[in-house]
C-alpha cells in the first residue's frame, strides 16, 4: 500500500517526480548514510545532519542526549527529516537545463524520544548495522552509562514522499546544435581497503562485511 499524499508531502513544482510508493521510500532511506533533521528551537529553523536507521515503518534518529532536539523531544517534537542521494551530474548545453539526478525522501511528523530500553537498544543496533550491515554483532555493546548518554528519535512514516529525477539533459531545441558538451557523468559512493586502526593487534583482520563493503 502507498503512502497517501498530502499537503505537506505534495511538491509544488515537479509534481510528476514525487513518488508515495513504499518500495521506493524505504530504498532511498536503506541506502542514505546520513538524513537531515529539521525542527524549530526558540522560533528559528535548525537542520542538522544525523544518522538514521529504519525499522519498518519507523525512522530511528541517532543523538546526544544533551543535543537540543533531544532536550526538545520530552514529549513530541515536530520535524522534516530529509534524505538525498545523488546518482550523476546531468550537463546541459545551457545553464538553466543544468540539473542533478537524485533521489530524495521528505518524512514530516511528530518525532518521540525513545525511552524504552528494549526499543533503544534494537534502535542503536539497527543503527550501526545501517552504516554497516553485520557492525552490531561485531563490537561491544553499550553499557548502561553510553545508553544513558545517547538518545534515539523515532519518527513514525506516515507523512511520506520521494522525489526522483532520472535521465539526462533537456535542451531548448534551439539550443541542441551549440557546440557544448551535454549529457550525464554518473556518481557512486565505493570503498577503499579497510585501514586498520594504529593499535589493532595485527591478527585481527578485517572482516568480509567491510571488505566487501558498498551501498
Amino acid at each position: 500500500m502507498d503512502y497517501l499524499p498530502t499537503p505537506r508531502t505534495t511538491p509544488s513544482r515537479y509534481q510528476e517526480r514525487a513518488r508515495y510508493d513504499r518500495a521506493t521510500v524505504h530504498r532511498i532511506l536503506d541506502e542514505a548514510l546520513i538524513c537531515h533533521l529539521g525542527y524549530v528551537a526558540d522560533g528559528r529553523p535548525v537542520v542538522l545532519p544525523t544518522t538514521h536507521a529504519r525499522l519498518g515503518e519507523t525512522l530511528y534518529l541517532h543523538g546526544s542526549t544533551g543535543s537540543r532536539p533531544m532536550l526538545s523531544a520530552r514529549s513530541s517534537l515536530p520535524v522534516c527529516v530529509t534524505a538525498t542521494l545523488v546518482d550523476a551530474l546531468v550537463l546541459a548545453r545551457s545553464a538553466l537545463h543544468h540539473s542533478l539526478a537524485y533521489r530524495s525522501v521528505v518524512a514530516v511528523g511528530d518525532a518521540r524520544r525513545v525511552d524504552d530500553p528494549a526499543e533503544k537498544r534494537r534502535a542503536l543496533g539497527a543503527l550501526l548495522d545501517h552504516v554497516a550491515a553485520g557492525r552490531a554483532e561485531d563490537c561491544r555493546a553499550p553499557n548502561t552509562r553510553e545508553l544513558a548518554a545517547t538518545a534515539v528519535l523515532a519518527l513514525d512514516l506516515a507523512e511520506v514522499s520521494a522525489k526522483v529525477r532520472a535521465g539526462g539533459p533537456v535542451d531548448e531545441p534551439q539550443d541542441c546544435t551549440l557546440p557544448h558538451w551535454a549529457g550525464v557523468v554518473p556518481l557512486t559512493v565505493s570503498a577503499g581497503v579497510p585501514v586498520p586502526a594504529d593499535d589493532l593487534d595485527p591478527a585481527i583482520v578485517a572482516p568480509g562485511y567491510l571488505t566487501r563493503y558498498s551501498r
